[in-house]
C-alpha cells in the first residue's frame, strides 16, 4: 500500500504508516510519517535519500532524551513506541526536512530509500501533496 510498509523478520518488526511528502514547487517541504518499532530493541532512523541521490534532513524532537530524540546515529525509535515525523508547524516532535526533491511519479508518489540501524535499507512510496 503506497505510503506504509510493515517490516517483520528476524529480529525486526517496524510499521511505518501514513508516508505523505509536502513539496512546494521547487521541490522544499517535510515528510510526514509515523514509525512503529517493536523490535525489542532500540532503532534509529539514520538517514531518509530522495530519487537521484537526495538526502533529507533529520530534525530530531525539542527533547534531548527519548524516543524522537536526535543523536549521532539518528533519530531514536524506542522499542514499543510510535514516533510521529510532522511538519515544522506541526509541534515539538521530529521531522524529515526535504530540499530540492525531484522524480514524483505520474501517480503523485515518491520513491524513498529509509535507512535504519536495526532494520537496514527500508524502500518506500509516500504519497505527495502540495
Amino acid at each position: 500500500m503506497v505510503g506504509s510498509v510493515h517490516l517483520e523478520v528476524a529480529d525486526v518488526d517496524l510499521t511505518i504508516r501514513d508516508a505523505v511528502a509536502h513539496l512546494d514547487r521547487s521541490g522544499d517541504g517535510c515528510l510526514n510519517m509515523t514509525i512503529r518499532n517493536d523490535d525489542g530493541v532500540p532503532e534509529h532512523l539514520a538517514m531518509v535519500a530522495t530519487p537521484g541521490g537526495g538526502r533529507a534532513d533529520l530534525v530530531g524532537a525539542e527533547s534531548a532524551e527519548g524516543s524522537g530524540s536526535l543523536s549521532t546515529a539518528g533519530i531514536l525509535l524506542e522499542d514499543g513506541t510510535t514516533v510521529a515525523f510532522r511538519s515544522p508547524k506541526g509541534g515539538s516532535g521530529p521531522r524529515v526536512l526535504l530540499r530540492h526533491v525531484r522524480g514524483v511519479t505520474a501517480g503523485h508518489t515518491l520513491p524513498l530509500t529509509l535507512q535504519f540501524g536495526v532494520a537496514g535499507l527500508v524502500r518506500l512510496q509516500a504519497r505527495v501533496t502540495s
